[in-house]
């Protein structure tokens, strides 16, 4: 497979870091083709601007996403974007490799979501879900946080990790068409001793080495909807 890693945290030595280059080793180990963008190495600008289009189709009112559309098209789009996209495009499987902040991703990250999922090549119209622009890739996401695992779940402190990585796995990677693989968790980073990090790297390790016998995570086909995106009632059992 072709691979991106697209690597948020900001300490090089962080066990975040270690995850990455864990992967980096064990795919490349495999025969695959690793690439991988570490976004703070290379001072990511995760802000959407007008500054992201040499020219615009519309100068006076900035609709960011047709802009992305005609911008692509064009060849008007920034370089910084365009690089991105065309490893997006050349990976078969992509691994989102970041720290939980606030319930969510870092913002580094979000604005790499944000400028390189390019609206008219990633989705568009009824292009989402199954039909999205980046159907036929898979991603994984690959994350660390400090709480335990115990406070996340039905009735627990913090309620479900699913509910907050819904925007991610469900609003973003699905939508866009990728097949969403479930995530690798390492808990309690910050407080968990030596041995234990080293149980979440050979999990994660073994992980890697069998990602062909994952199965995705389901999400809507638009098979399910009519034209209007109203649900299909289902046959009387």
């Amino acid at each position: 497979m072709n691979v991106l890693i697209v690597h948020a945290h900001p300490e090089p030595q962080s066990f975040t870091s270690a995850l990455r280059d864990l992967a980096v080793e064990t795919l490349q180990g495999q025969e695959h083709q690793v690439l991988v963008s570490d976004l703070y190495a290379m001072k990511w600008n995760p802000v959407a601007s007008a500054e992201d289009f040499s020219e615009r189709a519309n100068p006076d009112y900035l609709v960011y996403a047709l802009e992305q559309r005609e911008g692509v098209k064009a060849g008007r789009i920034a370089a910084d974007i365009q690089t991105e996209l065309d490893k997006l495009l050349w990976a078969d499987l992509v691994i989102f490799n970041f720290p939980l902040y606030w319930f969510s991703v870092p913002a580094m990250l979000k604005g790499w979501i944000d400028r390189v999922l390019v609206s008219g090549v990633c989705y568009g119209g009824k292009r989402f879900y199954d039909q999205g622009g980046l159907a036929g890739k898979k991603a994984l996401v690959t994350l660390t946080l400090g709480g335990r695992d115990h406070m996340f779940g039905e009735g627990a402190i913090h309620g479900p990790l699913e509910d907050m990585l819904r925007p991610l796995l469900r609003g973003t990677l699905a939508y866009v068409g990728m097949e969403v693989l479930p995530p690798f968790v390492a808990w309690h980073v910050p407080y968990i001793s030596y041995e234990a990090r080293q149980d979440f790297l050979r999990s994660y390790q073994a992980r890697l080495q069998g990602l062909e016998q994952d199965v995705a995570l389901e999400f809507p086909r638009l098979e399910q909807f009519d034209e209007r995106l109203y649900p299909l009632q289902r046959p009387a059992q």
